[in-house]
């Protein structure tokens, strides 16, 4: 009975003795959309958060870190398999990765419930801003109506009152619409097509015979390439002014279409020629690692990886201190590519967004031109619902 409770004894400090000390390694689930239409994106993603670890040399906090990928395929029933992975076999300390918001929100409750704390490098949704918003969830990323917001104030405000809204039928899709419309009051043609879709002759024959003066469409990753290409070989950009957010009209999407996109507006919280240290240093090393221009993705992906640095470093590994990790992860102390932002109360960003047009660079080469600021210091219109302490 002694020899046992001597044995309880010393196995309950050691215990203590590894909560006192932290953690010896972090481990990272990273789940996201690595094949299919909208795989760019996920790709982005992950090479993003991959050169941040390459930058901090296979480190988070100081502590050796383990980043575990898995693709979702795009589907939320994969998604959630590879998450109870994870959690359960795998005890990640850390989640991100996800670009859709419908699979954000079928694997959210089982990361909440598991009280570990999920990044967003991408999905923003609504209702996690709003009423279903959570301390274990942040956001590095934007909610998903902010750019489409931007985006609808521009438009509003340079006088077109004829537009088509072309955007796919899913959370994110909604999404769109709805922060498009909230600052556009004109004439709003809604179009949904579906989640993937690559070939839009019914969408374009409808555009032609609504005769829009401008078009606003949000199709993520293969599905805005294809869009595009179909929109201008029907003759349509002769008449109608493109628009789009910034994930529509990127880098992946330009290096796909290329010199029909330009003349396209977009909007963005980020963009490759912000003139500060950390995205100079960001865009040359990821031209020079993959051998392309990074985009807002990966941008994201990048951004996700310094704040899970910066939280692990200041709670010194102990990462079962759930309150000093939250508490960390709102401090934010890293510097991001897009210049300083801050968090809101449901832990997504307030930034600047900006407008930026495809052109060409010095170098011949179609890319993103930022034109100025649309929004400073912009919130997402959910925060008021909610209730997170």
């Amino acid at each position: 009975m002694r020899l046992t409770a001597v044995a309880a004894t010393l196995a309950a400090s050691l215990l203590l003795a590894s909560s006192a000390f932290g953690a010896d390694k972090v481990k990272v689930g990273f789940v996201s959309t690595l094949s299919g239409p909208g795989a760019g994106l996920g790709v982005d993603i992950r090479d993003g958060f991959n050169l941040a670890m390459k930058h901090l040399n296979g480190k988070l906090g100081n502590l050796p870190a383990e980043v575990i990928i898995a693709d979702d395929q795009q589907k939320p029933d994969v998604a959630k398999a590879e998450t109870e992975k994870f959690l359960k076999k795998d005890k990640v300390d850390f989640m991100t990765g996800i670009v859709f918001s419908n699979i954000m929100l079928a694997v959210g409750p089982q990361v909440f419930e598991n009280k570990t704390f999920y990044i967003s490098a991408n999905a923003g949704p609504s209702q996690y801003a709003g009423e279903q918003c959570n301390p274990f969830f942040f956001n590095v990323a934007w909610q998903n109506d902010n750019l489409h917001e931007a985006m609808g104030k521009y438009v509003q405000d340079k006088g077109f009152r004829n537009v088509v809204i072309v955007t796919p039928n899913y959370p994110g899709g909604k999404d769109a619409v709805s922060g498009f419309k909230r600052y556009y009051k004109g004439r709003a043609e809604e179009m949904y097509t579906k989640l993937g879709q690559l070939d839009y002759a019914a969408e374009l024959a409808q555009i032609r015979a609504s005769k829009p003066d401008a078009l606003f469409f949000f199709l993520p990753g293969g599905m805005g390439i294809n869009f595009v290409k179909q929109f201008v070989a029907a003759g349509l950009s002769k008449d109608i002014q493109l628009f789009a957010p910034g994930f529509s009209a990127d880098e992946d999407v330009i290096k796909a279409v290329g010199t029909p996109m330009l003349g396209m507006f977009n909007s963005s919280h980020w963009a490759h020629d912000f003139d500060n240290p950390e995205n100079k240093r960001f865009v040359a090393d990821f031209e020079k690692e993959y051998g392309r221009l990074p985009s807002l993705y990966a941008s994201q992906g990048y951004d996700a990886a310094l704040l899970i640095d910066a939280a692990v470093r200041d709670v010194k590994g102990k990462l079962d201190d759930k309150v000093a990790l939250q508490k960390a992860l709102e401090a934010k102390r890293f510097k991001s590519v897009r210049g300083d932002f801050k968090w809101n109360t449901n832990h997504y960003p307030v930034q600047n967004y900006v407008l930026r047009v495809i052109g060409k660079d010095v170098q011949g080469r179609v890319t993103n031109k930022t034109m100025g600021t649309i929004f400073s210091n912009h919130a997402d219109a959910y925060v008021a619902s909610c209730k997170m302490k």
